[in-house]
């Protein structure tokens, strides 16, 4: 994501410095741009009105807040913070008071869709901010996403995203276990596929994940297993952490645990696989042979 976030807001006139990563490609392709390396945390700072983070969730942003030379020591007041990843809503607080002890704004801008989306400058966002701070934060945001929704004060963001995400996920995981079905009762998985196409139940989702893992491409959904199952566990937890009774958040997180657990969880795996782990817990193949 950050590439293409970055790369935008350079081409939108935006004066942006990075932090280097391991892999250097997408680093020195930003310098060619016009983007400048900091050599540190602090040094990115420094030369900032507006920092983005664009991480895998709240252990990384905590690192990069409260880390020696990190974000609270280095910031000034009057900047504003940005957290573009999916995050706990009670360390978003948390990490939002402190900052505001220092009069530095935080702000909650969880994205949504995909790297493709993100190269394409087409990203959507839920943004958690009082109304002054989101319209100093929202002409970067135009930069690289199409949607910008503003759903509240600080922490509205990431509550809304993980709302978001158990939902997404969830239809995910009934899709795989509905394709496992499929194929452990002799039903054929194409013609399953055909049905609900055309029915009330199809929708995006299905068609990403269904229409190409009955070919036997399980790539439909970009988005990593590993990381849905990140989500899921952020969303069980923010939801017993407020008393709210269901039984779908556990089934789900479930799901993905099992699905982890079997080997569908390292970096190559997308949510898709979802219906491999289906298909090897009912001791099925997937798809099956004709």
């Amino acid at each position: 994501m950050g590439h293409g976030m970055a790369k935008h807001l350079v081409e939108k006139g935006f004066t942006t410095s990075i932090l280097g990563h391991r892999k250097r490609a997408p680093v020195e392709d930003l310098v060619k741009r016009g983007a400048r390396e900091a050599s540190d945390v602090a040094d990115l700072v420094k030369a900032s009105d507006i920092v983005f983070l664009c991480v895998t969730g709240s252990p990384q942003v905590e690192d990069l807040i409260y880390r020696k030379g990190g974000i609270l020591e280095s910031a000034r007041a009057g900047q504003i913070v940005v957290d573009t990843s999916t995050s706990m809503p009670f360390s978003t607080l948390k990490i939002a008071a402190d900052l505001e002890a220092k009069d530095v704004r935080f702000v909650d801008a969880p994205l949504a869709r995909t790297p493709v989306e993100a190269e394409e400058g087409r990203l959507n966002t839920m943004v958690g901010a009082d109304a002054a701070t989101f319209a100093e934060v929202e002409p970067a945001l135009k930069a690289f996403c199409e949607n910008i929704f503003h759903v509240g004060d600080v922490g509205a963001g990431h509550k809304i995203k993980l709302i978001n995400n158990f939902a997404a996920i969830g239809q995910m995981a009934l899709t795989a276990e509905a394709l496992a079905a499929c194929a452990r009762l002799g039903v054929d998985p194409k013609k399953y596929f055909a049905l609900v196409s055309t029915g009330a139940a199809n929708s995006g989702l299905f068609q990403m994940v269904a229409g190409k893992a009955v070919e036997g491409d399980f790539t439909g959904m970009k988005f990593g297993l590993a990381n849905a199952l990140k989500d899921v566990r952020y969303y069980n937890q923010m939801a017993m952490e407020a008393g709210i009774s269901g039984a779908m958040a556990p089934a789900v997180l479930n799901t993905l645990t099992n699905a982890v657990n079997l080997g569908f969880g390292t970096p190559g795996h997308l949510v898709a696989s979802l219906v491999e782990s289906q298909a090897k817990l009912n001791d099925v193949e997937f798809p099956p042979r004709s």
